[in-house]
């Protein structure tokens, strides 16, 4: 066996040595050699096989720095994929990870002199969010992968082809509506026929003509006459007066009822459709305050702090504002919770059958864990829920 053989003492000791980072002034690239102080360096570098490496450098030393920044990048960006995708993180915690790695691409190789000036360079190509604080550099990988552009399409898709099933959901169910209101009240639409069969016959008989006066936007018409024909027109109003009344004062309070159980039984149908279709496992969106119940962000000032959901990634994760600091922190929705505000304040439906509207809180039900909501705007505008889950609702930022 010879003095430094692989099992030999000699050969153990040294890679004991070798064992570890050391100092990077003291790595040659090109050999892929570490040594472990200056003269072993001074002795690499006036080496025979280090003198061939440095040759092959000499012919075209640009491509063998490009090719090894390359490379220092695609490592780099592989990492922050792979562990740090959806967080924002000191550059220094991912370096330090990167160069664990006794056999990486060294940075005294590449085309950057410092960390820094690599960082920036992945600010400017846009492949990292980079932010400056008093604590140093801070990066968020940009995901641009293929797969993740398909699913982004995907799921726009799925939102425009669910809100257009919505909308037409919503008109049949007005039309049905309309149709359960004629059905149980023919009576309006007798009584518009009946009056205009009555106008027609006093002109005919009285020769009068009509005067059209518009009063606020609405047309009276006024049937001037004299005479017998004038006592004529008032008389046949007071005959048209009592029938109403008779009507709704002897058979009519069983079709109101009837009416009434009607139009809430469609309600009911159609709230339940919805809470079918609206109900999700995913309920973060954009604008509404949350407060973050990660206990793992606890050492960092994070746990209990309300902020601003800014983005949503993949329907559960939201890039979310800190209200305090600033700071944008990547959450799973499992270690977020919503947010009331003060009664009178406004609020957004996060999930269940008005899934997306904005409503007014008008109360709190503290035993029961729910509150009174009015929706503001849209299809169902001045419509109240009178119990609404806590989950179910979050304030608006």
């Amino acid at each position: 066996m010879g003095k430094n053989d692989f099992l030999t003492p000699k050969a153990m000791a040294n890679r004991m040595k070798a064992k570890g980072l050391q100092k990077l002034r003291w790595y040659c690239q090109m050999c892929q050699k570490q040594c472990r102080d200056e003269n072993g360096f001074k002795c690499h570098c006036m080496s025979e096989s280090h003198q061939r490496q440095m040759q092959v450098f000499g012919q075209n030393p640009h491509r063998v720095v490009e090719g090894y920044s390359e490379e220092f990048e695609t490592t780099f960006l592989d990492l922050m994929r792979r562990s740090h995708r959806y967080s924002r993180i000191a550059a220094t915690v991912v370096y330090n990870e990167y160069i664990n790695d006794r056999h990486h691409v060294h940075m005294n190789s590449t085309e950057w002199a410092t960390l820094t000036e690599f960082i920036k360079y992945l600010g400017k190509t846009g492949k990292c969010k980079v932010e400056e604080t008093p604590k140093g550099w801070f990066i968020t990988y940009i995901d641009r992968d293929s797969e993740t552009l398909f699913k982004e399409r995907l799921k726009n898709k799925r939102v425009k082809s669910d809100l257009a099933e919505e909308e037409k959901q919503e008109r049949e169910i007005k039309k049905q509506i309309q149709r359960a209101e004629e059905k149980f009240n023919p009576d309006v639409v007798d009584d518009d026929v009946e009056k205009k069969k009555k106008d027609e016959d006093l002109m005919l008989k009285s020769g009068g003509v009509k005067v059209g006066f518009s009063l606020g936007g609405g047309v009276k018409q006024v049937v001037v006459t004299t005479g017998e024909s004038s006592k004529r027109v008032f008389e046949d109003e007071e005959d048209e007066r009592e029938e109403k009344r008779k009507r709704s004062g002897g058979g009519g309070g069983g079709g109101d009822e009837k009416r009434r159980s009607a139009l809430d039984e469609l309600m009911k149908e159609e709230e339940k459709k919805k809470e079918r279709m609206n109900r999700k496992a995913y309920w973060l969106c954009q604008g509404i305050i949350v407060k973050v119940m990660s206990k793992a962000l606890a050492e960092k000032g994070y746990y209990k702090q309300k902020g601003v959901v800014r983005k949503v990634v993949d329907s559960y994760v939201g890039e979310i504002e800190m209200l305090d600091s600033k700071h944008v922190l990547r959450v799973d929705q499992e270690e977020l919770e919503t947010v009331l505000p003060q009664i009178g304040g406004l609020v957004k439906i996060v999930n269940g059958a008005y899934r997306g509207s904005n409503a007014k809180l008008l109360g709190v039900d503290t035993e029961k864990f729910c509150a009174k909501v009015q929706i503001e705007k849209g299809v169902y505008e001045g419509r109240v829920i009178k119990s609404i889950e806590y989950e179910d609702i979050c304030k608006l930022a």
